[in-house]
């Protein structure tokens, strides 16, 4: 990552690069910026372990997908209720564990965040969840891939 993506300490400056660096065609350090908004975002919500911190980045990606997608900050309005409700794990568990595949992954895709799909923060951390989850998850990331 970039130092001067690195120094950056809130969203709000991680935004005003990003958009600064798109004005400069440097779709390299704009995605840095994005990135590191997500993990500033991630370290304020509080999640007590690695995993649990890699889901909730997860879902800033998302919402940063969604507001790109509607042209105005959007919240992924479904997951956070979830989450409130069972949990982080549980909810990202709950959220893979159904026979239709989450939204995200192929708009993750478009901005280059498919790291923070749920899918791979299960892969990730496979011990954490049920063998369903995994397998839903091996089998849609390989699907993915191939599709790529």
């Amino acid at each position: 990552m970039d130092d001067r993506v690195k120094n950056l300490d809130t969203p709000k400056k991680c935004e005003v690069f990003a958009k600064n660096a798109l004005l400069k065609d440097r779709e390299d350090l704009a995605k840095q910026a994005k990135e590191r908004a997500i993990e500033l975002k991630a370290e304020d919500y509080g999640a007590e372990t690695l995993a649990e911190r890699e889901a909730i980045k997860a879902v800033y990606a998302y919402e940063e997908v969604l507001s790109a997608r509607n042209g105005k900050k959007t919240r992924a309005s479904r997951t956070w209720p979830m989450i409130q409700k069972y949990g982080i794990i549980n909810a990202i568990e709950r959220a893979v564990d159904r026979k239709a595949e989450t939204k995200g992954y192929t708009a993750l895709l478009e901005m280059g965040l498919e790291a923070y799909a749920f899918e791979a923060v299960i892969l990730r951390y496979p011990e954490l969840f049920s063998e369903s989850a995994v397998e839903i998850s091996q089998r849609r990331m390989s699907e993915w891939k191939e599709n790529v």
